[in-house]
């Protein structure tokens, strides 16, 4: 069959490219097979990308095996967690780009007959996505997998349980020493955060869409199994480059919906709704957040799960899997089972292998939905004219009327929060923080935290231009578009001003005449970037709205 890579390893011309790949181990036999690039994103920087190498290596076996000769390489990945309150946190949403960029980049430059993409942590995983709908070369995403729970004494934790803990030390509901005893037991060992956190909610759309093979992403990163997983992932990329199957064959717009659909059930981040905008516009696919309310607005939640439920990631896995909840979703009408996925097989020939643990209470039953709508909405409204997301699993209040307390930056807030300067009823305004004015949309995981620890989760509504991690629960609404940095209402709110979020109407209203604030528009002046130069500096110049993506080729 024609290759790509014929481009650079075949022909007299190419004697000088083989003669260095030569150097380094590969042979004649070797250049003359599909050559599959490893897209590896291993950092020894967190749990969540640490045991990707040695899983790549079984990759390689699956590869060879199936007649194909692997050329690994590596791209970077940013800890959210690890980063969670600080100015690296910045870097975060714009290593998405970056992941994309570097692996097409190197896809290009070897002409690639298709890649096999290694993810773990959350920006990873829609960066591989991204990377594959422009490149449309064969390729499929392995999920490196979840952490398991950490346990102090009959106590089962997450990451989710520090974060919160923090808080509550801070308002003095528990002591140093117990905080320490939770910061030393939370994350056991190698794998990504462990509940429907952004990195398992994208893992959980990647076999949605189709673009990661099914009854692979649910596997726990320590579980033997995920040996065996990996090298099927290589022998199944080999089984897309013969039959010329592209992830743009699969990711049309059912797939996207399907997607949708299976954040809604499950619970997931709202980062999602940023990463799928990007991922349909490099698939050229049409989506905007309207589409993604209207869809999660028809699909039921099903899975119990952290942050807002009770079980883990691991618990899926239990119960079946990632692929029971797709059955529910394709039972139930909520997805096409027709779409296609990267094994060549439909969602519905691949549901038919599912085996669902009999009893498990994780993921429910179709006529015992936990609610009768998904966990995503779409906000709108004078203080959010592009709009703003909220994740309403676990929120039983469906209305906050009250003042505005307006910070400028993550870190003021915070220290509000901490010092007990925020107070029941009050709508915590952080600005700033948006995807040119952060730069990055940093994660406010530390402060949605602290305000939950503190036990404030019922009485206090935050919302910023910024984002959230998936671990993050409560009233809490980000994204909000257009960003102050671009002179929307955010900008202009003001300490005092009444703020009014209705979730039956789905609007977030200032409560402040439109004169006034376009007065206060007017009066307005545009802060300086905050980086001058270098990758920061090239973001804020390149990047569009969160309502579209956040995506850097506009």
């Amino acid at each position: 069959m024609p290759l790509r890579s014929y481009t650079i390893t075949q022909g007299r011309d190419r004697a000088p490219a083989r003669s260095m790949l030569k150097a380094i181990g590969f042979t004649d036999a070797d250049l003359k097979k599909p050559i599959i690039g490893i897209a590896n994103t291993w950092i020894e920087t967190m749990p969540c990308n640490y045991n990707l190498r040695a899983l790549a290596a079984q990759v390689k076996e699956g590869i060879r095996a199936a007649g194909g000769t692997p050329m690994e390489f590596n791209t970077i990945a940013i800890s959210d967690g690890v980063t969670m309150g600080t100015e690296g946190m910045k870097a975060s949403l714009v290593s998405r780009d970056l992941i994309a960029d570097s692996i097409e980049l190197t896809a290009r430059g070897y002409m690639f007959d298709g890649i096999v993409a290694m993810v773990a942590c959350d920006k990873t995983i829609p960066g591989a996505a991204m990377a594959l709908l422009r490149l449309n070369v064969p390729g499929l995403i392995l999920y490196g997998g979840s952490i398991l729970p950490g346990k102090l004494g009959d106590r089962e934790l997450s990451i989710q349980d520090v974060f919160e803990a923090v808080g509550a030390n801070a308002a003095g509901k528990i002591s140093d020493a117990e905080l320490l005893a939770i910061e030393d037991h939370a994350c056991p060992g190698a794998g990504a955060c462990g509940g429907q956190f952004t990195a398992n909610t994208m893992a959980t759309v990647m076999e949605a869409i189709g673009i990661a093979p099914m009854f692979t992403a649910s596997i726990p990163q320590v579980d033997p199994r995920k040996a065996d997983i990996s090298r099927r992932c290589g022998e199944l990329i080999l089984n897309a480059v013969q039959k010329d199957l592209k992830p743009r064959d699969i990711c049309n717009r059912r797939a996207f919906e399907n997607a949708i659909a299976s954040v809604a059930a499950s619970g997931g981040s709202t980062n999602a709704v940023l990463h799928l905008l990007a991922m349909a516009k490099d698939a050229g696919v049409e989506l905007n957040i309207d589409d993604i309310h209207a869809i999660s607005q028809r699909t039921p939640l099903l899975v119990d799960i952290k942050p807002a439920g009770k079980y883990f990631a691991v618990d899926v896995d239990k119960a079946g899997g990632i692929p029971v909840i797709i059955k529910r979703l394709v039972d139930g009408g909520y997805a096409e089972g027709g779409s296609m996925t990267v094994t060549g097989k439909t969602l519905a020939e691949e549901i038919l292998d599912v085996k669902e643990t009999p009893g498990q209470e994780v993921i429910h039953q179709l006529d015992n939905p936990i609610k009768l709508t998904g966990g995503l909405v779409i906000l709108k409204g004078t203080l959010a004219p592009e709009g703003c997301v909220i994740k309403v699993t676990g929120i039983a209040r469906k209305s906050q009327h009250g003042p505005a307390r307006v910070f400028d930056r993550e870190e003021d807030a915070m220290l509000a929060v901490t010092s007990g300067k925020v107070q029941a009823g009050d709508v915590v305004v952080i600005r700033y923080e948006g995807p040119k004015g952060g730069p990055g949309m940093r994660e406010m995981l530390g402060v949605t935290g602290a305000i939950m620890g503190a036990g404030l989760g019922d009485s206090v509504a935050m919302l910023t231009d910024g984002r959230f991690s998936g671990a993050t629960r409560g009233f809490m609404i980000g994204h909000v578009a257009p960003e102050a940095f671009d002179g929307g209402p955010i900008a202009v709110v003001e300490d005092g001003d009444m703020i009014h979020i209705d979730l039956e109407k789905f609007t977030i209203d200032l409560e402040v005449p439109a004169e006034v604030v376009a007065a206060r528009l007017a009066k307005w002046v545009k802060p300086a970037p905050k980086y001058k130069t270098g990758v920061f500096s090239k973001y804020i110049k390149l990047v569009g709205s969160a309502s579209e993506g956040a995506t850097t080729d506009n």
